[in-house]
């Protein structure tokens, strides 16, 4: 199945094909590959559009996350019934959010990119961190992920839920 990455912002240069070669290490590592996911790219007056509209809070954020399956819980695999629900959703990226965030920590940006998207792909997946328990759930799952692309890529990723938030 497919790994979808789209720029709809013309803010911040980047790079899909690391980020498309990373969700796919993601994906084996959660035991997802045959399920699509679409990655959208986007610019601060997108995010706030879409995190005011589903969220109801009117900033701009990093990472969005619509699952296609609501209900699932973290560690569990969707059950498809039927080709068109080999689907997990859609991550869309505040890249201009991610990119000031790295300038003002001077941390890599495709590195951060990466780290952002998998923290999105583990929501899709029922991971939350909204109590001490989830967040240490995901915190682990993104860790072991990241550790994975590391063997890769050869680059050291640190989880997006470092704190409890």
């Amino acid at each position: 199945m497919s790994i979808i990455v789209q720029n709809v912002q013309r803010v911040i240069s980047l790079r899909r094909s690391p980020l498309r070669r990373n969700l796919e290490i993601a994906r084996s590592c959660l035991g997802v590959k045959c399920f699509n996911i679409a990655v959208i790219c986007a610019s601060n007056s997108k995010m706030r559009k879409i995190n005011r509209i589903y969220r109801g809070k009117d900033t701009t954020t990093d990472v969005l996350s619509f699952p296609f399956y609501e209900d699932l819980h973290p560690g569990s695999i969707p059950l498809p019934s039927f080709k068109d629900e080999y689907n997990l959703g859609d991550i869309y990226l505040g890249v201009e959010c991610i990119y000031q965030q790295c300038q003002e920590v001077q941390d890599d940006f495709n590195s951060i990119l990466t780290v952002t998207a998998v923290h999105g792909l583990c929501h899709l997946l029922g991971y939350r961190h909204d109590t001490v328990e989830t967040w240490r759930k995901m915190f682990v799952k993104e860790e072991e992920i990241l550790i994975e692309i590391k063997k890769t890529t050869g680059c050291t990723l640190k989880p997006l839920t470092t704190n409890f938030v």
